[in-house]
């Protein structure tokens, strides 16, 4: 049986964007798209629905009024271009708190939060990305010219500066190419590697120490950006002991 999935956002776009990553997944199925949450409420009230997709910020009535004003509301992950409610979300039991843009890589992890929850036994989503860097644990990438090969697990930290991206590996090698910071990481398996800022991704692994505002790998102090802030420190503290 399908996931029957409920997308509340006041934004068209936004509304197609999950809409296409809810296709792209053979297990679930959309049941509408609401453009405020009181056209949700009727859905909510008349249709079974396993998961909720909400927006925060909508005219009227916002997310979080609306999920305090439902009794025994399904799962729900929000979906919002402000950070500054995570920890409210986090209070009101939210699976999960994507902040837009949303890459489908990050879909995939929240969708199989659910399935943790809901579904205990059944295996987590593998996208063909994860399967593939699995399989070949490096990449290409054009610079000079040239194909060159990068070994994943040499890379620290990836920067993007004006129209060229930097490759910093372990041997203080950096690998300058055209390529934006977005397609390579497309590339890169999410539990290995963290988008920290519009201009870094970082290894994890490579991790040296970290604060709230910024991360350190080979001496180097990377600035964790105010829109990657909650993801990054959640990813973080998954890893911490305190």
């Amino acid at each position: 049986m399908k996931i029957q999935c409920l997308i509340v956002d006041d934004e068209s776009l936004a509304l197609d964007i999950i809409e296409q990553y809810i296709e792209r997944i053979d297990t679930l199925q959309l049941v509408a798209k609401c453009q405020s949450a009181i056209e949700a409420l009727d859905h909510l009230n008349n249709h079974k629905i396993d998961l909720l997709f909400l927006d925060i910020q909508m005219p009227g009535l916002t997310g979080i009024q609306l999920l305090r004003n439902i009794s025994n509301p399904p799962p729900v992950i929000f979906t919002t271009a402000y950070s500054e409610y995570a920890l409210e979300s986090y209070d009101l039991e939210a699976l999960d708190y994507l902040i837009k843009p949303i890459p489908f890589e990050r879909f995939i992890k929240a969708i199989n939060k659910y399935y943790k929850l809901k579904l205990p036994t059944r295996d987590s989503i593998r996208t063909p990305v994860q399967q593939e860097v699995k399989e070949k644990p490096f990449i290409f990438v054009k610079s000079d010219k040239r194909m060159v090969k990068i070994m994943l697990h040499e890379i620290c930290y990836i920067e993007s500066i004006r129209n060229t991206v930097s490759i910093y590996l372990t041997n203080k090698k950096v690998i300058i190419t055209a390529m934006t910071i977005s397609n390579i990481g497309e590339k890169l398996p999410e539990v290995e590697f963290l988008r920290v800022h519009r201009s870094f991704i970082v290894s994890i692994s490579k991790i040296e120490s970290y604060a709230t505002a910024n991360i350190k790998i080979e001496n180097q102090w990377i600035p964790i950006g105010r829109n990657y802030k909650t993801e990054v420190l959640s990813v973080l503290q998954n890893h911490s002991i305190e």
